[in-house]
């Protein structure tokens, strides 16, 4: 995969469909599924989609209060099992007690995440969105391998952003140790690596029947904005003073439903087959970014679409985990 193969399908989905209208026609009954973040924003409304084809869907949950009242009026078979993704011994108990206890996994999608969050550390003293968003699902992935490669035809899903034209992977300085840290710049660096991370999982897939994939969903209220002050937002465009969306917002960010389509698409559409590793928007893969008034918004930037980053990060992911 590189940015050459970064070519749309002419998906016929366009981009503000529901989650449930693109699976709508595909056969998904007796399949296993673990969504992490599938109790909140477009993770649950992922969890609602498959529930309601007939997946079992495993919801990891660092707040099973919450995660009881939000998947509570969800019907299907649905169960959660406590992870969090900022703990390595947390993920490794978890992805243990799945490979002891399921059958096959047929879908991963590693939507969990945060954004734009004040400095802190997690795990072994890794700069935290980083250490979120691509170390954990890095550690839970490498965890699952072994449900993934016994089950035909899996795909793993990993969650990114158009942030990711925020940063490239700060190569020299991961941890912001030698520099001041930017919440906005960290976020970046922790999107381009979900991508880099589904690019180089493509190829350790492939000799054994599965497909990874990156996904941007789009803009879309969620508890994703939670760090982010009212002041910052209005700022931003996304809401005025009196805290309701923007006409621009209103016409540019998805609903929750919407938001998991491109998500779902991945995780399922035909059309992907034999494109390992792709950037995905809108449902379809993304176009390169090209130069205009919505370069913020669409396509991908070439840092987030190189095979030799992939790899680079690949093996970097892999000291920083023996190490941990």
């Amino acid at each position: 995969m590189a940015l050459s193969d970064q070519v749309p399908t002419q998906s016929p989905f366009p981009a503000r469909t529901d989650g449930s209208v693109v699976i709508a026609d595909i056969e998904l009954g007796g399949k296993t599924a673990i969504v992490t973040g599938g109790y909140s924003g477009i993770g649950l409304e992922t969890t609602r989609a498959l529930a309601a084809k007939g997946v079992k869907v495993i919801v990891p949950v660092r707040d099973p209060g919450k995660a009881k009242d939000t998947l509570a009026d969800i019907e299907g078979d649905v169960v959660t099992h406590a992870l969090d993704l900022a703990e390595l011994a947390s993920v490794r108990a978890f992805s243990a007690a799945m490979v002891a206890d399921l059958a096959r996994l047929d879908l991963l999608i590693n939507n969990a995440g945060i954004m734009a969050c004040p400095e802190a550390r997690v795990g072994p003293g890794w700069e935290s969105q980083f250490g979120v968003n691509h170390m954990g699902h890095f550690a839970l992935t490498q965890g699952l391998m072994p449900l993934l490669e016994k089950t035909p035809g899996h795909r793993v899903v990993a969650l990114t952003s158009t942030g990711h034209k925020i940063s490239d992977i700060r190569w020299d300085d991961l941890n912001f140790e030698s520099g001041s840290y930017d919440k906005w710049v960290a976020y970046g660096q922790a999107k381009t690596a979900n991508a880099l991370f589904a690019n180089a999982l493509s190829r350790r897939l492939e000799g054994k029947g599965g497909l990874a994939f990156s996904v941007h969903p789009g803009g879309i209220f969620t508890p994703l904005q939670r760090h982010l002050p009212k002041e910052e937002q209005v700022r931003l465009g996304w809401i005025d003073e009196h805290g309701e969306p923007t006409p621009l917002a209103k016409q540019g960010f998805k609903t929750p439903p919407q938001g998991c389509s491109t998500t779902l698409w991945a995780a399922t559409s035909p059309a992907l087959e034999g494109k390992p590793g792709v950037y995905c928007e809108d449902c379809d893969i993304a176009a390169p970014t090209q130069d205009g008034p919505m370069s913020r918004y669409r396509g991908v930037n070439p840092h987030a679409a190189s095979d030799e980053s992939a790899e680079r990060l690949w093996e970097l992911s892999e000291t920083l985990l023996a190490d941990a």
